[in-house]
């Protein structure tokens, strides 16, 4: 199981971050963000954005011990969204052997 949730999220960081630079490309945020910020479905994804943000962090919180890494993580996290997400899902992936029970991801080392 961990062997393959670290080809899903990989796969899924690749995806994403090709997402994000293919639209950056296309089409600047800040010029639009007037537009934007008036659809309703923007607000809501926004606030689903940081309610998701809020749980992962709170993961993060209960994994990191230094509160540079929590307070870094939660940067990224707002910053970077999916992106940030896999990566730090990856890196807690990497850290664990791979034949580990998955629960052995959730709990902290």
């Amino acid at each position: 199981m961990i062997v393959f949730l670290r080809v899903l999220f990989s796969i899924l960081l690749v995806w994403m971050s090709y997402q994000v630079i293919d639209t950056s490309l296309r089409s600047n945020l800040f010029e639009e963000w007037d537009f934007l910020a008036g659809i309703p479905w923007m607000k809501a994804t926004l606030w689903d954005f940081y309610t998701n943000v809020l749980f992962i962090f709170i993961w993060v919180c209960y994994k990191e011990n230094n509160w540079g890494m929590r307070i870094l993580w939660l940067i990224l996290l707002c910053c970077l969204g999916s992106i940030a997400t896999c990566i730090y899902v990856l890196i807690q992936l990497f850290r664990i052997p791979k034949d580990a029970a998955l629960k052995t991801l959730f709990v902290k080392s």
